[in-house]
């Protein structure tokens, strides 16, 4: 921050906001100073009040907006400002896919990868009903002030509980199973987990639909193996969640920002629930990885298919596989297809999966992709193509070493997070050639985005 524009907290002062920032915020320049400002659009003139000052840049909220923008809408969800899971429910559809792909824009300014300003930033592929996709709940458990049970997100940048009932995004299924076992854990008074004392049971409740077969999997986190009234809490789901084809019991017992612990349970019903993608089946255990939003899944990976443009006589790797998901839909057209992923649940998901759909030329391993892909190499088995969907960190950079080296010929970057796409990128464009970035909105509302990236060896 220039020292000679200093700015106090609780300051007030007029801001033109010029575009979003990453995280969905307004951003503003006084005196110099960038100003992010939860909640304001570009083109908004607003009162803003500093919240924090940091040393590159200023914080404020909005205490009146001047000049609204003609793209601002109300936002239809009641918690919205208090739950911060949605980033973007204040600004019209098509405003956030152009944002999204402004996502993509700033970091590639940011981190400058070989040839960016060349590169093409196709529009971002979105929803035709932008509500309602997410398949997956995994609302935190906790008893209020008035010792009522509620579950929920937690506030953004705080430790509070929102309790949520109706969440816009959601599936009406998971929202229907929180909704009924949150009220069974109330009725039946079995112990909700105190995180300051860490004492009681049930700490998160995790409901998944299998969207095409509309089967539903419930999975308890529990702060213990025990779980009082098992016998009867069992005996109510199975009365009014009829639906429900799986329950564990997952346990962890650690003070951890990481919901799911390494043990699972089996309560009732099959361990996994079946979901379909296209054509493929797909078995996911509790702690199978598969992508939120179905309905761009298909979208993304037609994306991926698209720009992999897998050959017959082609070998391909599929990094990060979790139970397959990609790889397996592309094995129809390859050669060989071997994948790899650190959980060995996920592992043997994606082995079962391919067992099911009668592929005999896929092979997966337990291990880190930065450790297996050299050893494969040096046993022989060189990859024609690669598709690595990594989780927010993004790409290990063992395995950015171990990529160029192998320097399989062509390459797909599937990306849930732009900042990290462009730190890879930096790196990865010496060696490949960035044929161009696909947006595709997998989270409306949010300030998320997923980006399929076509690269090619030079």
């Amino acid at each position: 921050m220039n020292p000679e524009h200093t700015i106090e907290i609780g300051q007030r002062f007029p801001l033109t906001i010029k575009r979003l920032g990453i995280n969905g915020e307004g951003i503003g320049y006084y005196k110099r100073t960038i100003v992010f400002v939860k909640g304001a659009l570009p083109e908004e003139e607003v009162v803003a009040e500093v919240t924090e000052i940091m040393p590159r840049f200023a914080t404020a909220t909005i205490k009146k907006i001047r000049k609204p923008s003609k793209n601002r809408v109300t936002p239809p969800c009641e918690v919205y400002e208090a739950c911060g899971g949605c980033q973007l429910q204040h600004l019209s559809y098509n405003k956030q896919l152009d944002f999204k792909r402004d996502m993509v824009l700033q970091s590639l300014e940011k981190f400058k990868p070989v040839g960016f300003e060349e590169f093409d930033i196709r529009p971002t592929i979105g929803m035709d009903d932008p509500w309602r996709y997410r398949n997956k709940a995994q609302f935190q458990v906790r008893k209020n002030e008035d010792d009522k049970v509620i579950a929920g997100l937690y506030g953004e940048g705080s430790h509070k509980l929102v309790n949520i009932d109706n969440c816009l995004v959601q599936r009406p299924e998971t929202t229907k199973t929180v909704n009924i076992v949150k009220q069974l854990l109330s009725d039946l008074d079995i112990p909700i987990y105190d995180e300051v004392k860490h004492s009681g049971i049930i700490k998160t409740i995790v409901a998944r639909v299998g969207i095409e077969t509309g089967e539903v999997q419930l999975v308890l986190v529990t702060n213990s193996k025990k779980l009082p009234k098992k016998k009867q809490f069992l005996e109510q789901v199975k009365l009014q969640l009829p639906e429900i084809v799986s329950i564990m019991q997952n346990v962890n017992q650690e003070k951890t920002s990481l919901v799911m612990g390494e043990e699972t349970i089996h309560l009732a019903g099959k361990e996994s629930l079946t979901e379909k993608l296209d054509t493929l089946e797909f078995d996911l255990s509790a702690r199978a990885f598969f992508q939120l939003n179905p309905i761009q899944t298909n979208v993304l990976y037609d994306e991926a298919r698209k720009a992999l443009d897998l050959q017959k006589d082609e070998t391909l790797v599929d990094a990060y596989c979790g139970v397959g998901t990609i790889g397996l839909s592309l094995a129809k057209d390859a050669k060989e297809v071997r994948g790899m992923d650190t959980i060995p649940e996920a592992i043997a998901d994606a082995k079962e999966n391919a067992i099911k759909m009668g592929f005999d030329h896929v092979r997966y391993e337990v291990g880190k992709a930065e450790s297996l892909l050299p050893l494969w190499l040096k046993r022989g088995f060189k990859p024609d193509a690669l598709v690595v969907d990594p989780p927010r960190t993004g790409l290990d950079p063992e395995l950015i070493k171990a990529i160029v080296k192998a320097k399989p010929k062509k390459m797909v970057y599937i990306s849930c997070n732009p900042s990290t796409l462009g730190r890879d990128l930096e790196k990865l464009s010496r060696s490949y050639k960035v044929d161009y970035l696909q947006s595709v909105d997998m989270f409306p509302q949010t300030a998320r985005c997923e980006v399929v990236v076509k690269l090619t060896a030079k």
